[in-house]
């Protein structure tokens, strides 16, 4: 059992990652010929296309995608509760909200890791490092405008890692379920 769990949370989790990383390529105007943003497109039309017919975006941001990425946060934690024989009724709408917050959290994170890691490897123009860079910036230049670059010393990423912790660690403490999504 533990093995299905495993790779349902898996697939849950790999799509709706693909679905934020697509909410967050149109949010900030990302380049859409980059191999990486060709790939999320491609992974995620065949959910997003029908709905994008009916539900249309507001101001820049895709509705379509953002309700397939809640139906599928919120299945997620429903299928889960499930198998372990638990029922949460209308308390797993709330819960759809919070996996869906958590989850462009924890990518946000692992985006923020493969820059610091590529960074430190890659020499030159990289169109992946270049679109993580785009889809960070929005979360780490407000930082940079705080913390000056400080001899060739980049601390946005350090801070934002911090930043990102302690809210975790608040939202754990007053928020129930979080420490199980």
């Amino acid at each position: 059992m533990e093995a299905i769990v495993y790779l349902l949370r898996f697939a849950f989790d790999a799509l709706l990652m693909i679905l934020i990383i697509r909410i967050w390529l149109q949010w900030v105007k990302a380049d859409f010929y980059n191999p990486l943003s060709q790939f999320i497109v491609k992974a995620s039309n065949p959910l997003v296309v029908p709905l994008r017919r009916i539900i249309p975006g507001l101001g820049g941001l895709d509705l379509a995608t953002l309700l397939v990425a809640y139906v599928v946060a919120t299945l997620k934690f429903v299928t889960l509760a499930a198998i372990a024989g638990e029922s949460l009724g209308v308390l797993a709408f709330y819960i759809g909200l919070l996996v869906l917050v958590k989850q462009a959290g924890f990518l946000l994170f692992i985006m923020m890791i493969i820059m610091a890691i590529m960074s430190w490897v890659v020499q030159g123009y990289n169109a992946t490092l270049m679109v993580l860079s785009q889809l960070t910036e929005p979360f780490l230049n407000p930082i940079r405008k705080i913390i000056p670059n400080l001899g060739g010393l980049d601390l946005s990423m350090l801070v934002a890692f911090l930043a990102m912790n302690v809210i975790n660690i608040l939202l754990s403490n007053s928020l129930p379920y979080w420490g199980a999504l």
